[in-house]
């Protein structure tokens, strides 16, 4: 059974910082690229950040760009999403996924709201 458990989310001042987590279970992790996504309410769930399967390669929306960082550990089927100078814009639910959604499944989400 596929699962994704992201955590880390929170309430975070504008200009903060936060490091969300993501754990992965179920299929071949190593072999696969990982992506981390946001929502809104009501809204599309919206590309936020790609990596490649080693983790040399890394790709984001112009909207975090130079903000945000994903990073993965293959030992621990981890993949991680450490943001910086955090903006209201970014307050969303957050998940974590495979390209394309192959397994049909999507995690809980972590929360971060942005907000003084």
């Amino acid at each position: 059974q596929v699962q994704f458990v992201e955590s880390g989310g929170g309430l975070v001042q504008p200009g903060g910082t936060l490091r969300l987590s993501c754990a992965a279970s179920g299929f071949d992790f190593s072999d696969a690229v990982m992506n981390w996504y946001r929502q809104d309410p009501g809204k599309e769930r919206d590309f936020v950040a790609s990596v490649s399967r080693t983790g040399g390669g890394t790709s984001y929306d112009n909207s975090v760009k130079g903000r945000f960082t994903i990073f993965r550990d293959n030992a621990k089927n981890m993949v991680y999403l450490q943001m910086s100078r955090l903006e209201p814009e970014d307050t969303a639910m957050y998940y974590c996924n495979v390209p394309g959604n192959p397994f049909n499944s999507w995690g809980q989400g972590t929360q971060v709201t942005v907000s003084s």
